[in-house]
């Protein structure tokens, strides 16, 4: 949270004013303090943005006119340089928002405002979109059928893929018009999807606090929505399009505008995608459908996770993982130590404190109960199995091997049919890249 130092009287105060005025900064400061993390019944808007100031008054402008329940629009600016800092500061307090010193990337503008937000609901929306009569209701309606639905996402005029419709409209002036008479609630409109566009997408609060934040890797922008699809449908969360909601986008503004460059930013998000996931249509479902069975039994956000592991958060203390619980290190240690975020931190129940020593013998597999004397499998192909009190789990890929620092532990050669004698638990996914102090 920044501090902002108070702003001195323009002219020459009595000593009352000036007592007056620093005690009600003081109190001020301290009020804000205790609110501090306190979440409200409501949802908060978080608008990524990188120039285009025009389309963003008109998206705030549209929040304003037709959404009737309880919101705060957080704006994080991407370094724009057409005013939209001086603008989102004439507003007055209306918008929560901060301004990054350079373009940082979607990402990370969105986790600069997940970080920010105190609504229950969060709604992750594009600057060149125009929201619609009933458009949140309608999403929160859809959102809390059931709760197994982890992420809802609206209809619109210009999206690839299944939330595209057609629309009768050729002026964007006639467009409420025709929302209006579009969002009539109605589940029959509700259907299951495999992939929702990061145009605009409504998740309940819990679902960030189990998953985290999105992956600060993919450059610029492009496939961290897709990623972060992957990552709820592995919590056993569905992914649903409200078809009873539609909003207006006007479609790759931002896009359109760093067309070169992201051109060559898109080959390498592709390629990081695709390292890290591999082939997902062929494995996620199955996974997410065992996490979902689990339910009650493990949290849906530590279940892919590795245990046999050294962490730590923005502090300089540092955890041992095991049986479900980060255990503070009482010394220090030589093995790698992997930093999380503190939401992923605090997801962790604390346990009891364990000496660096102990953490050395079994981060390295020498008290491993099974009598394999290794922590890491290695099959003739190359695939790796983490092995944690003799259960033996798949290492989804090379970046997940290397995001949890598992390629450093001692490996073991071993045959499929060896493998086969041990109990298989749940794969292992990558951790996000977040390149902030989260």
């Amino acid at each position: 949270m920044a501090v902002i130092s108070p702003v001195p009287y323009r002219g020459a105060p009595s000593p009352s004013y000036r007592h007056g005025y620093e005690e009600g900064y003081r109190q001020g400061l301290a009020s804000g303090l205790q609110s501090y993390g306190r979440i409200f019944e409501g949802t908060s808007i978080i608008i990524p943005t990188y120039n285009q100031l025009h389309f963003l008054k008109k998206c705030l402008k549209s929040i304003e006119k037709y959404t009737d329940l309880p919101y705060e629009i957080i704006v994080v600016d991407n370094g724009s340089q057409d005013g939209t800092a001086a603008y989102l500061e004439s507003l007055g307090g209306r918008v929560r928002f901060r301004v990054l010193p350079a373009n940082l990337g979607f990402s990370s503008a969105v986790n600069t405002g997940l970080m920010m937000a105190k609504g229950q609901y969060i709604v992750l929306l594009n600057n060149d979109t125009l929201v619609t009569e009933r458009w949140l209701r309608n999403m929160l309606m859809c959102l809390e059928s059931h709760p197994s639905i982890g992420m809802v996402g609206p209809v619109t005029n210009y999206i690839s893929g299944e939330q595209r419709i057609r629309v009768p409209y050729r002026r964007v002036e006639d467009m409420p018009a025709f929302a209006r008479r579009h969002n009539i609630t109605n589940p029959g409109l509700w259907r299951d999807t495999l992939w929702l566009r990061g145009y605009c997408m409504l998740f309940r609060r819990e679902l960030f606090e189990e998953l985290g934040y999105f992956d600060e890797g993919y450059e610029l922008g492009n496939f961290e929505d897709n990623d972060y699809n992957i990552r709820v449908r592995l919590a056993g969360r569905r992914l649903v399009i409200a078809g009873d909601t539609f909003i207006h986008h006007f479609g790759s503004v931002t896009v359109r505008s760093m067309a070169g460059t992201l051109r060559r930013t898109n080959v390498q998000n592709e390629a990081y995608y695709l390292a890290k996931w591999g082939h997902a249509d062929s494995w996620v479902g199955p996974v997410g459908a065992q996490v979902a069975s689990l339910a009650g039994a493990v949290r849906p956000g530590l279940a892919l996770y590795p245990e046999m592991v050294v962490v730590k958060g923005l502090g300089d203390a540092i955890y041992w993982i095991e049986g479900g619980q980060r255990h503070p290190v009482i010394g220090a240690v030589s093995v790698p130590v992997v930093p999380v975020t503190q939401v992923d931190l605090r997801r962790w129940p604390a346990g009891e404190p364990v000496p660096a020593g102990t953490v050395e013998r079994r981060w390295r597999g020498l008290d491993d109960p099974s009598g394999w004397s290794a922590s890491l499998a290695v099959l003739p192909d190359g695939t790796a199995y983490h092995v944690e009190a003799g259960v033996v789990r798949r290492i989804v890929s090379r970046v997940a091997l290397e995001s949890w620092r598992l390629h450093l532990k001692p490996p073991r050669a071993v045959t499929p049919e060896e493998l086969k004698q041990r109990p298989e638990g749940l794969p292992i996914i990558p951790l996000p890249i977040i390149r902030q102090a989260l």
